[in-house]
């Protein structure tokens, strides 16, 4: 007989791992135990050598769907008298590594059992086991036990805990654990936050559907708004409440069967669709579709999802090829996920609010990816993802990264561990920034650590930075904002460089006081050189450039031909005085500062092309002109790369007269926008 002491660090807690070790146990006849303590779960196994062996592998081939493992090591001890296997007592140590479980779609297992009219969960929204159902947006606290969760205003009748009690359920240790008889219900409310009793909430809120009115539906990390996907009426109306005039709509739809109605989609997307964290993908839409053209106008992608919750699939069950499921907000405002927050931010929104019971403690966003290249990509990181952590290269000071003004996130490490939050938003937006807070709190007492440093971006004026040099009462780091681009993508895929890192991007505050965006970078994980970048220009209106794509167009034209244009104006839809101000602001250098930006490039020639000269959301222009892109265009447009003194300047007026003399020839803004994306 062999014994070995197993330890195995990661996600490995709250997610089914000892009731998994314990059966794999009993089924190759290994005898000894296994607990859960501060780094994840230490297991003592013996058995005769090939047993062993056979146990290791399968420890980290068949784990558990959600368990991560991080390490595994094993180390042999003498043999001992034992009989059988048992799950011990955990350890309570200090200083936890442990890993916190995100949250995940409702696994095979319950979803036969909420359709199976014989089991006691039959139609049941809150139907979970070890293996599927809420972590991390429930989670109060350390140790991940029911009573440091919101499932704590819940107690389990005889059956749950029965399950929960017994080594051989599915249900073991299975915090969310709960039934008809003692778990969340459902409750539908009117639009003046009034309940209305004495009607099923789930098929009133189908009907309301079907009529086209639009619902707030409460789901895993905060509520959706949500409304027939074929349903131009309602969407425009949705559109109108929500302020939310062209930004593409997420929907949800039941199946891979039926997203095929409406959009392609590789082995890799579908994978993508039906994987544990159920993230939206970005899809190449059909020609002709069911869908409203209203639900992504001007685009020829649509974000979708499929059902990750029970209450999801009982929506689904017989109804609608797909549902508009968009964050429950007003725009630029973080999504609704308490119920009188929700009736109340929401009231000129929503005509029905169909709410239940169990707490969310922690709002979370849907994660959104696309598949470029053949590979997966992440757009935002949210739920499903978070708090999964990435490795670093070696152990380090705990450091709190507070990122940037647009699109923030957190990070905060730990030992050998990068851990993300979930996406938070634009700080601009008091509410937002409010949850930043929240959330940089959060993120401390679930990892169980103190930041010693707190890393800001080099921007004086975000909002972020501001927090850490005001609020935060520990020594801070700027970083540069492309360098910490750089460093991101080398630690994501395991290096520490050097490397030459190239950053498209929209802006960023530089070390010699202009807006970079357009970086050809050489470094590591420390430090950077800047060996190129694109030719300055200036932004007229400052900030406003960035919502007044036209800015950028005269901006562009004003360098190439080395003076305010007489342009014709009607194609920008631009009183002729207001361009001839800007234009003479940007020659004075007036609130006009200098930008390498790739991302405001886009922006001037979308502009140019006519596409768009105002946006109502980030990035809406470099997305509609890569839209209208003719994929077939090959023809390079003229450029000139420049050397200012060591530094290589990619100068890209040439570009720009190209692209004024193909439009006044009357080439379509198809093969113009085709050749610009080449080049």
């Amino acid at each position: 007989m062999q014994r070995q002491r197993i330890i195995i660090d990661g996600i490995v807690q709250g997610v089914g791992f000892r009731p998994f070790v314990y059966q794999l146990a009993a089924r190759l006849g290994v005898v000894g135990w296994v607990r859960n303590d501060a780094r994840g779960v230490t297991i003592e196994a013996q058995a005769a050598p090939a047993i062993l062996e056979q146990f290791c592998l399968a420890l980290q081939q068949d784990k558990p769907p959600l368990s991560v493992i991080n390490n595994f090591s094993s180390a042999n001890l003498p043999p001992v008298s034992e009989a059988g296997f048992t799950i011990q007592a955990s350890q309570n140590e200090t200083g936890s590594l442990a890993g916190v479980p995100p949250d995940t779609f409702v696994c095979d297992d319950c979803l036969a059992e909420l359709f199976d009219p014989t089991d006691r969960r039959y139609r049941y929204p809150f139907i979970n086991c070890t293996n599927c159902g809420p972590r991390y947006s429930i989670i109060t606290g350390i140790p991940y036990d029911r009573p440091l969760t919101t499932m704590a205003d819940f107690s389990m009748c005889s059956a749950c805990r029965l399950e929960y009690e017994s080594p051989d359920d599915r249900r073991f240790h299975a915090q969310p654990n709960a039934c008809p008889d003692c778990g969340p219900q459902l409750s539908l409310v009117d639009s003046h936050g009034s309940c209305l009793d004495g009607c099923d909430p789930l098929a009133e809120t189908v009907q309301a559907l079907l009529e086209g009115r639009i619902v707030a539906i409460k789901g895993l990390g905060g509520y959706h708004l949500a409304v027939d996907a074929s349903n131009a009426a309602a969407i425009r109306e949705l559109r109108r409440r929500k302020l939310r005039d062209e930004k593409p709509f997420a929907i949800m739809s039941r199946d891979l069967d039926q997203v095929s109605r409406y959009a392609y989609f590789s082995p890799a997307e579908a994978k993508l669709l039906s994987g544990v964290e159920r993230p939206i993908v970005l899809l190449q839409k059909k020609a002709t579709t069911l869908l409203a053209d209203e639900v992504a106008p001007g685009n020829r992608f649509v974000g979708a999802m499929l059902p990750y919750t029970p209450l999801h699939h009982l929506l689904f069950e017989k109804h609608f090829l797909a549902l508009v499921m968009t964050s429950a907000n007003l725009s630029d405002e973080p999504i609704a996920y308490e119920d009188e927050e929700a009736c109340s931010r929401l009231a000129g929104i929503a005509d029905l609010f169909l709410q239940h019971d169990r707490r969310i403690h922690t709002r979370t966003d849907d994660s959104i990816m696309r598949v470029m290249a053949d590979r997966a990509t992440m757009i935002r990181r949210s739920r499903g993802f978070v708090p999964r952590g990435i490795a670093l290269p070696a152990e380090q000071a705990s450091v709190l990264g507070v990122g940037a003004e647009l699109k923030n996130c957190l990070c905060l490490t730990r030992a050998d561990r990068a851990f993300l939050s979930q996406h938070i938003g634009d700080l601009k937006n008091l509410e937002v920034y409010e949850a930043f807070k929240r959330t940089a709190d959060h993120l401390q007492s679930i990892l169980e650590v103190r930041p010693e440093i707190v890393a800001h971006d080099l921007h004086p004026d975000y909002y972020s930075t501001c927090f850490a040099e005001e609020e935060c009462g520990l020594p801070t780091v700027a970083v540069q904002h492309h360098h910490a681009h750089l460093a991101s993508c080398l630690a994501e895929h395991g290096r520490t460089g050097p490397a030459i890192g190239v950053i498209f991007d929209g802006l960023g505050y530089g070390p010699d006081g202009t807006l970079w965006g357009g970086e050809f970078l050489v470094g590591d994980l420390c430090d950077f050189e800047r060996f190129g970048h694109f030719r300055y220009v200036a932004m007229p209106g400052g900030d406003l450039a960035t919502r007044e794509p036209w800015r950028m167009a005269l901006a562009c034209l004003q360098a190439a031909f080395g003076e305010i244009p007489d342009t014709d104006t009607a194609l920008y839809g631009i009183d002729t005085t207001e361009w001839q101000l800007a234009g003479e602001a940007a020659r004075l250098g007036v609130n006009s500062p200098l930008t390498s930006s790739c991302g405001r490039l886009f922006d001037a020639v979308a502009a140019l092309l006519g596409i768009r000269r105002k946006v109502s959301y980030e990035g809406q222009a470099a997305l509609e002109l890569e839209m209208l892109a003719d994929p077939k265009a090959e023809d390079l447009l003229s450029y000139d790369l420049i050397k200012d003194g060591e530094t290589m300047v990619f100068d890209f007026l040439p570009l720009i007269r190209d692209i004024v003399k193909l439009r006044d020839q009357g080439v379509p803004a198809a093969v113009i926008a085709g050749q610009f994306h080449v080049t």
